[in-house]
């Protein structure tokens, strides 16, 4: 046997989960911007046309990364606290996306929700219905929960740049938003994409907005006008 007819032989067949996994696993150790058709398929060993049988092109290859990795977060445990429930899955959510810190931006990227999102964002509209919620207040707890049901959330602004209060000047100028920057403790290494992000500022907003549906659902809110 020639030495191409070993590598040949032992060569791992291509599939689209594999290129998907190697996409991946690229994007995490370059950054999404280094991600081309043609680094792929040096990665995986193979002629650039190779993947086009497994992804029409780079939308689609982005479209499978993420729907590998939304793939990685938890399913819903059981159990009668929905809170619970959901709370755990959003933050196993976070836990996904903060292994692969270029997600969240492809995912706001896509011009439509990929089959594993819907069926992530349908499975979580099942955990809220079951906790006891309406369809009608379900459907606007969706529209609240916005990026943050998939573990992530846009800042107003984006703080990732310097760090730290405000120079004399500005604090003299502004003087409240120097006062919130001195009490302000965020730890830059648990960001997702960017900004004033960090975990303990996510699942402080998370446990308000999960106490302010139960406290709806409680009343028996609807969203129906009245006369």
């Amino acid at each position: 046997m020639t030495r191409q007819e070993a590598t040949h032989t032992h060569r791992v067949p291509l599939n689209r989960d594999r290129v998907l996994r190697a996409a991946v696993a690229l994007a995490d150790a370059t950054g999404i911007e280094a991600l081309s058709m043609r680094r792929l398929a040096q990665e995986l060993d193979v002629v650039p046309m190779a993947l086009y049988k497994h992804v029409a092109n780079k939308e689609e290859l982005l479209d499978g990364m993420v729907d590998t990795v939304v793939g990685e977060i938890d399913p819903p445990t059981a159990g009668p606290d929905w809170q619970r429930v959901v709370r755990e899955r959003i933050l196993s959510a976070r836990r996904a996306l903060l292994r692969h810190p270029w997600a969240a931006r492809v995912i706001e990227s896509r011009t439509g929700p990929t089959p594993a999102v819907l069926s992530y964002l349908d499975s979580m509209a099942a955990s809220f219905r079951d906790g006891g919620l309406s369809a009608d207040l379900t459907h606007h707890v969706m529209h609240a929960m916005g990026s943050r049901l998939l573990g992530f959330s846009q800042e107003l602004f984006n703080t990732s740049g310097s760090s730290g209060p405000p120079g004399p000047e500005l604090a003299a100028r502004y003087p409240r938003i120097a006062e919130l920057a001195a009490t302000a403790a965020h730890d830059g290494g648990s960001m997702v994409s960017g900004g004033c992000d960090d975990q303990f500022e996510f699942e402080f907003a998370l446990d308000l907005l999960l106490d302010g549906f139960e406290n709806l659902r409680r009343r028996g809110w609807t969203s129906a006008r009245k006369a």
